[in-house]
């Protein structure tokens, strides 16, 4: 039997972190009337930032793998935050735009994001918050496949 604790594990305590975080803030936007998700949020953020981004490139951004993404959009498409349309230019893709709504309820919810943000990062100093950032970095560079710094 190992002697290892799993609150021991920093990648444990990692994963936990995010977990709960995640939950807190889905709490915080549902009790908030707002009809979004986490997801769906991080989703049109991204749309929002890179307009012309492949649902391959989304689905790497955001961590999700290609079927949950596309589920994501057929639910931001239901709920009127994302109109899918044929692109002309190569009929192999669709284009996808925020609507107003889809733009409107980012503008709503962002308040409501750097609150749940402010609340997890409370008694945090900004330089513990840079040093774990960096932390974070090269924990990320050192098993990141994709990364030169690894070869």
């Amino acid at each position: 039997m190992s002697s290892e604790r799993l609150g021991n594990i920093i990648f444990y305590s990692l994963e936990k972190a995010i977990k709960i975080y995640r939950q807190f803030a889905q709490r915080n936007i549902t009790g908030a009337n707002f009809d979004i998700t986490i997801d769906q949020w991080l989703v049109l953020k991204t749309l929002e930032e890179s307009p012309t981004i492949t649902q391959q490139q989304l689905a790497v951004k955001v961590f999700k793998d290609l079927a949950s993404v596309s589920r994501i959009f057929d639910l931001l498409i239901e709920k009127g935050f994302l109109i899918r349309e044929p692109d002309l230019a190569d009929r192999r893709r669709c284009k996808l735009t925020i609507t107003k709504d889809g733009l409107g309820i980012l503008d709503s919810v962002q308040p409501l994001i750097h609150s749940n943000r402010a609340a997890a990062l409370s008694g945090i100093s900004k330089a513990d918050i840079r040093k774990l950032q960096e932390i974070l970095e090269r924990l990320i560079a050192n098993t990141d496949l994709n990364s030169s710094e690894t070869r």
